[in-house]
């Protein structure tokens, strides 16, 4: 049955990519994990799976969507949606129904009403003196460097939102991280509820198409918790392609490592 699996996996795989080109990537080979970006209307969904041994005869793929945008509701629902499509779909491959049921959410989202332009506001000055206070300890990774462009992980230990943006407000104190080109991030925080425990988790590419999807996935892999990563980018001139997603990888996990935030 495990060899039958593997013959439909990999069947599935080949369409896949063949269908989405370039929006299809192959995260993880041995682990058997990949991605695909969604895009309709304007809006952006990464949908990352992980195939199982006993996917598709018993058990469905292992998933996780990337939608920073995306109100929480919206993303429960939209995970309830794909959890229906599988039981309707038993025993089958069901990567395909899930792209496109996605796309189907996507291409049924109204677009946002103009409205009209809010008189200016009275520039508020931030208090520095409380996120010193409250900001929760920062570490900042080694830089890396690469055909001009260099990459530099910051990591801390959040329990809250609140913890979360301190870190970045105070992030962005430093002129240089500031003036990045890119500074994206990703969270990851455990919460104790009545029903046990829940993560909270998101995501921001802040203009590195991806970035953002890819650390929470590293988050997810790693099974951090109550940890922030930002990644500042400058960008050299010279575009590297997909080296870039490995240096942001190693700038993450690097400043999670130095923080003493990895899990053993």
């Amino acid at each position: 049955m495990e060899s039958e699996n593997l013959i439909k996996q990999e069947e599935e795989i080949e369409a896949l990519s063949s269908i989405y080109g370039a929006d299809w990537s192959t995260e993880d080979e041995a682990t058997r994990s990949y991605s695909v970006r969604i895009e309709d209307n304007k809006n952006e969904v990464i949908l990352y799976v992980t195939m199982p041994d006993d996917y598709p005869s018993q058990s469905p793929p292992k998933y996780e969507l990337s939608a920073p945008w995306m109100e929480r509701k919206a993303k429960t629902n939209l995970h309830h949606t794909l959890d229906e499509v599988y039981l309707e779909n038993v025993g089958e491959n069901v990567v395909f129904q899930w792209v496109e049921k996605i796309r189907e959410v996507l291409q049924a989202i109204k677009p946002p009403e103009k409205k009209e332009k809010a008189k200016p506001r009275a520039v508020e000055v931030l208090d520095k003196t409380l996120i010193n206070i409250n900001c929760p300890e920062i570490t900042h990774g080694q830089v890396i460097i690469d055909r001009k462009s260099s990459f530099q992980g910051h990591a801390a230990e959040v329990h809250s939102l609140e913890d979360v943006n301190a870190v970045l407000s105070k992030l962005k104190l430093n002129k240089k991280i500031l003036n990045a080109t890119h500074n994206m991030y990703a969270y990851r925080i455990e919460r104790k509820t009545a029903k046990g425990v829940s993560i909270l988790q998101d995501c921001d590419d802040d203009g590195e198409a991806h970035a953002g999807g890819r650390m929470l996935h590293l988050l997810q892999i790693l099974d951090q918790r109550n940890t922030l990563v930002v990644v500042s980018r400058w960008y050299g001139g010279i575009q590297l392609g997909p080296d870039r997603f490995r240096h942001i990888n190693n700038a993450s996990r690097q400043a999670i490592q130095q923080a003493g935030l990895l899990k053993k």
